[in-house]
C-alpha cells in the first residue's frame, strides 16, 4: 500500500530542539527497508504561491491556500505492507514529537491509456 505522511508545524507541539531532530536516521532507516520512496521539506510559507481557475482564467495569490496555524513543512511517499506498518514508522519521525504527522493512503487515478 502507498502512503503519503505530510509533516505539519504545529505551534502548541513541544517545542523544537535541534540536539533531538534525527531525521537523518529516520529517513535512512525507511531507504534501507525500501519502504520510504519519496520524501523532501518544503521552502518556506513565504515562498508558496496559490493557483485557482477562476471565470476562466488563473488566480495567483501569496501564501498558502488557507489560514492556518499548523503550515505543512514536508511530506514522504511510503509504500508499506499496511497502516500499522506507516504507523509505526512515521511515529518515529522528528516531527511527530515537535509537529505532527497526517497519514493518508494514496488513492491513484485511474485512466484509459
Amino acid at each position: 500500500m502507498k502512503f503519503v505522511s505530510i509533516v505539519y508545524e504545529d505551534p502548541t507541539a513541544e517545542p523544537y530542539d535541534p540536539a533531538e531532530d534525527h531525521i537523518g536516521d529516520w529517513v535512512r532507516e525507511g531507504i534501507d527497508r525500501r519502504i520510504n520512496l519519496r520524501g523532501d521539506r518544503l521552502r518556506p510559507v513565504a515562498e508558496t504561491k496559490t493557483a485557482r481557475r477562476v471565470d476562466g482564467g488563473t488566480l495567483v495569490s501569496d501564501g498558502p491556500f488557507a489560514e492556518v496555524t499548523e503550515l505543512i513543512a514536508g511530506y514522504d511517499v511510503l509504500e508499506c505492507a499496511d497502516i500499522d506498518e506507516a504507523i509505526d514508522y512515521v511515529s518515529r519521525h522528528p516531527m511527530a514529537r515537535f509537529g505532527a504527522i497526517e497519514l493518508r493512503p494514496v488513492w491513484p487515478v485511474e485512466f484509459d491509456e
